[in-house]
């Protein structure tokens, strides 16, 4: 052991936001606020006040050492209080709250981070606590029980992964911002239930698939850096892009499976949500030129692993070995491989894993599509084309770009376009087996007004993607543009039941769009109302064609809400210069569709 690395015994605290995704979602700028508030005024006085000390940070969580458990306990105690007050008033769409995990156990320390057996209990049983609410594990109770006037209930025993005894945890519940006292009986903890996820119209449970349902949850990371985050969502997401490759195989979507990364997850609740029968975990450890990969396939239906096996190897053979554990899923399902899968299969796209994990960070980035966020991820693709020049990716990502901002109206059309169909491709001569090549394409064509050809594009996209969730959706758009939109109902709701738990609404605002432009304003208005349950983003166009279906439907009170929504949110927006009637085919429909956006009031 060097002088630089030490060994204590502390108390750790893991706290992260409840629901900050969707909180993002529906107000980035807002909640970045109110979090900076909630830190400044509140969090980092309470921690310096208990002795405690900021051990690091991520966008939506905290990780904390105290120097004893009471101390922890008491700063865990006041911060839930605190933000308890402080959300009286708010909507609870809009309230900032914890769920705070405290164990007590042997750390080691280096430089001013920590790592052990100690962080990783704490950041396992974070998840298990209430929204609001504290979770101790039994180590911290024994020293606390005794010593503080709160009631505590007993959580019951709890399988964590990469922990190899059940942990037993004891909740605190923060009723009406007042602990319990000593003595009061508290209001029982009901036992977590399986939630059934809704189906494509919110109405029913999902049923199993006829194919082999499968859903990869996030790789842990196991590196003790979190820097190597992005390797380990990388592996997860190559992993559920090659098995998305595989046409008698049903996989779920990296948005929904996502839902899940950081957590304690029940496997059976999962699956269940997810609608899939069989679920792919693992963990992921590199250190140098050394990666490590520990991997297990489960029936959850009977709790049965089916395979599970550990890779060493190099890091310049990792994608090799990905290709191995989406083999050996496939072989475990007894799936039958068709055509070339078999070699699509086996297909390294790129051996330049910094490339590989800056692509997978600028796929996700430019969701809800504002002008900002598709600059940033354009800015990231384009250094993945400078890292490494024979990879697909970076050339289709660009382009890709350049296609939503000429859709969404920020950029010229025609010289966007061309510019996006040279790039794709590239992307194409670059691996013409890399099936977003041929999105990219598709999403140019349209562009350029070449319809047809963008269809035999999207479709071989399809072919070579039959899984990707985004790959059905962009089908569906471009079959409503091309003048068939009711043949893009089907991939549509395909897409939906793919990504399940996909709660941000690019999906189910552009079902809002099919519809309306289907003329079925009866469909496009239940499709806007359910995003809007599920607090999803929206922009101008499904607020556009929102406020469309309302006053076609003689529903002009709704129609003037949501234009005058469009008008608060998005001041600059003008019907003149917006790009989207030139994608649409047929001149008749352009127009129909125009005056009707006029006459629901949209700023001209």
């Amino acid at each position: 052991m060097t002088e630089e690395t030490q060994r204590r015994l502390a108390a750790i605290v893991a706290a992260d936001v409840v629901g900050y995704s969707r909180l993002m979602g529906a107000d980035e700028i807002g909640t970045l606020a109110a979090l900076r508030a909630c830190r400044s005024e509140l969090v980092d006085p309470l921690i310096g006040r208990h002795g405690g000390r900021i051990v690091k940070t991520t966008g939506d969580g905290l990780l904390l050492e105290f120097p004893s458990v009471v101390a922890a306990v008491e700063c865990a105690i006041a911060v839930q209080q605190g933000l308890a007050a402080r959300n009286q008033g708010v909507a609870d769409d809009r309230a900032i709250r914890l769920r705070v995990g405290v164990h007590v156990g042997d750390i080691i320390i280096e430089g001013d981070d920590i790592f052990g057996n100690g962080v990783n209990i704490a950041a396992r049983i974070e998840p298990l606590s209430e929204p609001g609410g504290i979770s101790l594990s039994d180590d911290a109770y024994r020293q606390v029980r005794d010593r503080l006037e709160v009631a505590w209930e007993d959580g019951g025993e709890h399988e964590a992964k990469n922990i190899a005894r059940p942990i037993r945890i004891w909740r605190w519940r923060n009723d009406r911002g007042q602990p319990a006292a000593l003595g009061q009986s508290a209001p029982p903890v009901p036992a977590p239930t399986p939630v059934l996820a809704p189906a494509s119209n919110g109405a029913e449970p999902l049923e199993l698939p006829s194919k082999p349902s499968v859903a990869v949850l996030p790789f842990d990371n196991m590196s003790g850096d979190p820097e190597q985050e992005y390797f380990a969502d990388g592996m997860t997401e190559d992993l559920i892009t090659d098995l998305s490759k595989v046409s008698g195989l049903f996989v779920v979507a990296r948005n929904s499976s996502f839902v899940f990364k950081g957590r304690s997850v029940d496997i059976r609740e999962a699956a269940q949500r997810l609608g899939v029968r069989y679920v792919v975990e693992g963990s992921v450890r590199k250190a140098g030129a050394h990666v490590r990969i520990n991997v297990q396939l489960i029936d959850a239906l009977s709790g049965g692993h089916l395979w599970a096996e550990r890779y060493d190897g190099s890091v310049d053979n990792v994608f090799e070995l990905q290709d191995d554990v989406g083999a050996k899923v496939v072989s475990a399902l007894s799936v039958r491989l068709r055509g070339d899968e078999t070699e699509r299969l086996q297909r390294v796209h790129t051996h330049n894993l910094e490339a590989y994990e800056l692509y997978v960070r600028a796929k996700a980035t430019p969701f809800p599509p504002i002008p900002e966020r598709i600059s940033a991820a354009r800015e990231m693709f384009e250094q993945v084309m400078e890292m490494a020049p024979d990879y697909a990716g970076g050339y289709a990502g660009v382009s890709w770009m350049l296609g939503f901002s000429a859709i969404f109206g920020h950029v010229d059309m025609t010289e966007t376009a061309a510019r996006a169909e040279a790039l794709a491709r590239k992307a194409v001569d670059c691996d013409d087996s890399f099936g977003w090549s041929y999105v990219a394409l598709a999403q140019a064509l349209l562009l350029r007004g070449r319809h047809d050809d963008a269809m035999v594009a999207i479709d071989k996209a399809h072919a070579l993607q039959p899984n990707d969730a985004d790959t059905h959706a962009y089908r569906a758009f471009f079959l409503a543009l091309s003048g068939h939109p009711e043949l893009g109902v089907e991939p549509i709701d395909q897409a939906l039941r793919l990504n399940p738990q996909f709660v941000n609404g690019p999906y189910l605002n552009l079902r809002c769009v099919i519809k309306a432009i289907g003329q079925d304003y009866e469909g496009a208005v239940a499709s806007f109302e359910q995003n809007i349950a599920r607090h999803g983003p929206v922009g101008p166009p499904v607020l556009c064609w929102a406020a469309t279906a309302y006053w076609a439907l003689g529903r002009r009170e709704e129609a003037a809400r949501v234009a005058a929504r469009l008008a608060e949110r998005f001041p600059a927006f003008r019907l003149e210069h917006w790009n989207f009637f030139e994608l649409i085919r047929s001149p008749d429909d352009r127009r129909r569709m125009h005056d009707l956006m006029r006459a629901a009031g949209l700023p001209e």
